[in-house]
């Protein structure tokens, strides 16, 4: 027996002894650009979702849930229980999705309990090390990298497959057979199952990268079901006949893609049950942000991007039959930092007094749903860019004011002044009737309570919005992949570059291969690598160059790689590091 299982099998028994062995085991399941409406059990009587409409009748719901307006910040948000601010992880490309490694994970939390832990789809953490997922808590990985399929994250020879793609497993590159989202789930299956065999607690983590798009690849069978809808009801425009068709197709994908994952969550309730889990399982559902078009959401105003109600708001479904009345509901407000607290909590696990989190356990609301709610605020905020701008694409929330200046997602900046906006909640839910210029003792307070919230999280750390860098020349990742995901300065545009920010850890010989799209004449090829200034030739129809033997110095550096025939230059699609052996 290796140390690590003896470790392992001391932690479980140590923990069992501590915590009781009824210590729950817990499922996170997340959907990617999901809306707060696409639900049976939200009113739409256009999309089918009978498993989750049964996890929401049989467990216990948040009327008001939080999330980031896009995936990264809600990703470092539910894994830290912190504000992405504190976690370096501020946007959601060009290297600003890497979360500082010395952040503690959900994963890790459990782990170190004696819990297994394992996650199956969409990490967009970080795609190399020390930032992957199993790098930072996770004893199982089956996940693409960056922030989905189809992006310039996945290897080159996967052409954007969502069915039978290529996903990495434990850091090595596999080739699956399915649809991406029966992937997940039948290795989360297979997880579970021996989970169990062994009398191991888990903790299992399934953020599946549908219904985000593209939506060109779904499910053929659900995909014709829903086409033969009508989805002018649902959606916020009005369109006219040829753009309404449009419309109409992009939404049967994207149903497609929702129906598919909750079949999928019945196969998996189905197999908590036969193996007799189910009770004792705490199953959490939510979305990562708001809809990825426009369209119904419950009452609410805004999409993806978004800082109104329509944009951040999720779900929230706890089913924990061993622990939670079926059926209710709570009117505490919540937001994605609290699943790390809650989830400890329920699990026995205590933080370590050096453990700063800014979400609160909702425990006490869940199994207590009568009980008086805990006043509080909340602050989400979320832009494009290096690092956060006062103000900019921000609410806050304090009882039922929030405070919000929906300056848009897409810039670093705003122009002007901002115009702030003002709304009672609890009277107007569709944020219709601004109140700023009626309270403006109200917006003064939530003003600066905001103002000392940005001036907290943006002095966590020293050089707090500086870039996590890529580690080089690793044993634990002997192989970097370099690609527009995390470069900086640059765009996903095909003629773009941009440099990446490393920390080579180790001297030695390297190999340097670069991957690009083939074309009709000779370029030159300059790699610039810290100090050294690498050369070679890439000639017609080639898709790719090694440049072999290079020799690196350890220590932090930039590298940048430069495809150029003539006048016209353009960067690689990956650069792949490989120390050799």
């Amino acid at each position: 027996m290796t140390k690590k299982k003896l470790l392992s099998l001391w932690l479980a028994l140590f923990t069992a002894q501590v915590f009781g062995a009824e210590r729950p085991n817990v499922i996170v399941i997340m959907t990617d650009d999901q809306g707060v409406g696409d639900f049976g059990f939200a009113g739409n009587q256009l999309i089918d979702t009978p498993n989750l409409d049964q996890l929401y009748k049989n467990g216990v719901h948040l009327e008001e849930f939080y999330v980031s307006p896009v995936c990264s910040p809600t990703r470092a948000c539910l894994m830290t229980g912190r504000y992405n601010y504190r976690t370096r992880c501020i946007d959601t490309y060009l290297g600003r999705s890497m979360m500082d490694p010395a952040e503690i994970t959900i994963a890790e939390v459990l782990g170190t309990a004696g819990y297994r832990t394992g996650i199956f789809g969409k990490w967009h953490l970080g795609d190399n090390y020390p930032m992957r997922a199993m790098d930072q808590g996770f004893d199982e990985s089956l996940i693409h990298k960056g922030g989905g399929l189809a992006q310039p994250s996945e290897p080159r020879e996967n052409g954007r497959r969502y069915t039978d793609p290529i996903l990495f497993h434990n850091g090595e590159q596999v080739q699956t057979e399915g649809y991406c989202t029966d992937v997940y789930f039948d290795a989360a299956i297979d997880f579970v199952k021996k989970a169990t065999a062994d009398k191991d607690n888990f903790f299992v983590y399934l953020p599946t990268n549908a219904p985000h798009g593209p939506f060109h690849d779904v499910p053929q069978e659900l995909y014709d079901y829903y086409k033969q809808k009508d989805f002018a009801t649902i959606t916020a425009r009005k369109l006219k006949e040829g753009p309404q068709k449009a419309e109409n197709d992009k939404l049967a994908r994207i149903f497609a893609m929702i129906t598919n994952v909750d079949q999928n969550i019945g196969r998996l309730v189905q197999t908590l049950k036969d193996l007799g889990q189910l009770d004792n399982t705490m199953v959490i559902y939510l979305n990562d942000n708001g809809p990825n078009s426009a369209r119904y959401v419950n009452g609410h105003r805004g999409v993806k991007s978004n800082v109104l109600e329509g944009g951040i708001r999720s779900p929230l479904i706890v089913h924990w039959p061993a622990q939670l009345k079926p059926g209710n509901w709570s009117a505490q407000v919540g937001a994605h930092i609290d699943l790390l607290p809650t989830i400890a909590e329920a699990c026995g696990v205590k933080l370590k007094k050096k453990h700063h989190v800014d979400g609160m356990s909702l425990l006490p609301a869940l199994t207590n749903t009568d009980a008086k709610t805990v006043p509080r605020t909340l602050v989400i905020q979320s832009h494009r860019g290096n690092q956060p701008t006062l103000y900019h694409n921000f609410m806050i929330r304090r009882g039922d004011y929030k405070l919000v200046h929906p300056s848009g997602f897409g810039k670093e900046r705003f122009d002007g002044e901002p115009q702030f906006e003002l709304y009672d909640l609890g009277k107007d839910p569709g944020e219709t009737r601004n109140l700023v210029e009626e309270q403006p003792k109200v917006v003064r307070q939530l003003k600066e309570a905001y103002e000392a919230w940005f001036e907290d999280v943006s002095s966590t750390r020293k050089n707090n919005y500086e870039p996590p860098r890529i580690v080089l020349g690793s044993s634990h990742d002997p192989i970097g992949v370099l690609t527009r995901q995390d470069w900086r300065n640059g765009t996903w545009a095909p003629k773009s570059n941009g440099y990446w920010l490393v920390n080579v850890e180790s001297a030695g010989s390297y190999d340097i291969k670069l991957v690009y799209d083939a074309v009709d004449e000779d370029e030159t090829v300059k790699v610039e690598f810290g100090k050294a200034v690498l050369e070679s030739t890439s000639t017609s129809g080639s898709d790719a160059v090694v440049i072999e033997r290079v020799q690196l110095v350890p220590g932090p550096q930039k590298v940048q790689a430069t495809l150029q025939a003539g006048d016209v230059s353009r960067g690689p699609y990956q650069v792949i590091v490989t120390k050799a052996r």
